[in-house]
């Protein structure tokens, strides 16, 4: 599989492909169901977790009202605490600037720190190009690294595959990237983790060259922080000579007190615990300890524009824990590479269309949802991915109004019930001519679980709609007649009120 999103199909036809994959299934049911009930079980704990949520949203809203000043504020701090600021407005340039730090050292490798952004940049590619090999030392990472697959989580990037799949991973692919796994390797978590660090080990003693993101840039100090549970980013960050740290420009806080907040809510939504095991925090240079050089990335990508939309903006609140994703009943049936992006799930679906702009895949992905309100109901900072996903079909159906002139079955099918239903008698002949297609249709329908009457396929352009939807047998009777023929017809109509019998 090659190392890119892009090309991918629309989320229906990427979904469907999943759907038939029961081992990808049981996999991610396994997967998020245990992660549910961690989070569920720590969450529970605090007695104010509401306020913390809502003290999360307000720190990130804050600062995407003021974001230019805290980023002004946060350059200042960083260079005084002797880290080189650098601005890069788009993924080429964010990499060009990677390329040409490593380049300037003469490194032909670097090891890098799990990071969102430098795989939405594709910056893995542009090292490679360069000549450069960038090794992944996130154990889920390292996985997707080895077998040329693609990342499906934010948090698991490897969650889609089992304990099986990895071993042979490991023995197959291990030998020709470094020290390869022990002939006797086993699938046993504790084995393929040592196997993990032992082949990793040798790189970060020899790397001169480490690659960061940031969970979060204090303005007020320049203080980066990244968590983990591994141990394998506070190797990078400390061991090499060089760090760079590649910086979406919305991970902005303003003070130290802000960081408490995030601290608590991030490890809690992302990985069921009370605290990361690592939680690393740097400054700039500190002579004679740890890289002697910083760099630090401000990347924008797209994010000035989803910044100027006061509905979409909400996605920028992000902090990246996928607590979205393990309760999305989508998510767990389908995985993450359906969504073509390096953020699935709910998330993906509100973030990705407004960072990448409009295309037929990313038009796909505002529609790969049920609006069930439970990723709303996870989130930690409150983003309420049911109300984005609502404005942004309406950008997608008001683009297609623009671009043809031809109306679509789903505009048809709207004006079509909304001629019906604003007339009551109109209203009135429809169902009775539901109630008439039901005694002929009646005999084709089957029985669903728990006794339900449901049709079959649809006929025409609702064909697809009906593929995944049991569609209930219209009902014999209309309640207007039933109403008649009942005592709350007799009553409505003596009543010599006028108003409601009740």
């Amino acid at each position: 599989m090659s190392g890119t999103f892009l090309g991918m199909p629309k989320f229906p036809v990427a979904a469907k492909k999943a759907l038939s994959d029961s081992q990808l299934r049981r996999n991610l049911a396994h997967a998020t169901g245990t992660i549910r009930a961690k989070r569920a079980n720590v969450v529970g704990e605090v007695a104010e977790w509401e306020q913390l949520r809502l003290a999360g949203a307000a720190i990130k809203n804050r600062v995407l009202r003021h974001l230019p000043d805290y980023l002004e504020q946060l350059e200042k701090s960083l260079t005084a605490a002797g880290a080189t600021v650098h601005w890069a407005n788009d993924a080429a340039e964010a990499n060009r600037i990677v390329v040409d730090i490593a380049k300037l050292h003469e490194a032909d490798e670097v090891v890098k720190v799990k990071s969102m952004a430098t795989q939405e940049i594709d910056l893995n590619g542009a090292l490679e190009a360069a000549g450069i090999r960038a090794w992944e030392t996130d154990l889920a990472e390292l996985i997707v690294q080895l077998g040329d697959d693609l990342p499906s989580h934010i948090l698991v990037p490897a969650i889609h595959r089992n304990r099986a799949e990895v071993r042979e991973i490991f023995l197959r692919e291990m030998g020709k990237a470094g020290k390869p796994a022990p002939a006797d390797l086993t699938d046993e978590p504790k084995r393929l983790a040592e196997a993990a660090r032992s082949h990793l080990r040798e790189k970060f003693l020899r790397a001169r060259v480490a690659v960061s993101g940031a969970n979060f840039a204090v303005a007020e100090t320049g203080t980066l922080t990244v968590v983990e549970s591994e141990g394998n980013g506070r190797m990078c960050l400390t061991l090499p000579e060089v760090l760079v740290s590649v910086v979406g420009i919305e991970k902005v806080l303003p003070t130290y007190q802000d960081l408490d907040v995030m601290l608590q809510l991030l490890p809690r939504s992302s990985t069921g615990e009370r605290m990361n095991p690592y939680t690393s925090m740097w400054t700039g240079v500190t002579p004679g300890d740890g890289p002697q050089e910083v760099h630090v990335v401000l990347l924008d990508n797209g994010r000035t524009n989803v910044l100027a939309d006061p509905t979409g903006r909400q996605a920028l609140r992000c902090i990246r824990c996928s607590a979205c994703l393990n309760v999305c009943p989508v998510y767990e049936r389908t995985g993450g590479h359906a969504y073509g992006s390096v953020y699935p799930g709910p998330i993906g679906a509100i973030l990705t269309p407004q960072l990448r702009g409009s295309d037929p895949q990313t038009d796909s992905l505002p529609y790969a949802s049920s609006l069930c309100g439970a990723c709303f109901e996870v989130c930690p900072v409150r983003i309420d991915i049911p109300e984005v996903l609502v404005h942004l079909r309406g950008k997608v159906v008001d683009a297609h109004k623009k671009e043809s002139s031809i109306p679509s079955v789903q505009d048809m099918a709207m004006k079509a019930a909304s001629w019906t239903l604003s007339s009551a008698r109109r209203t009135g002949a429809a169902e009775k001519a539901a109630a008439l297609g039901s005694r002929v249709v009646g005999k084709r329908a089957r029985t669903a679980p728990g006794g339900r009457k449901v049709l079959g396929s649809l006929p025409g352009p609702a064909a697809g709609w009906s593929q995944s939807r049991d569609i209930p047998l219209p009902a014999a009777e209309s309640f207007r007649d039933w109403w008649k023929r009942t005592d709350g017809g007799r009553i409505a109509d003596d009543d010599t009120t006028g108003g409601a019998p009740w």
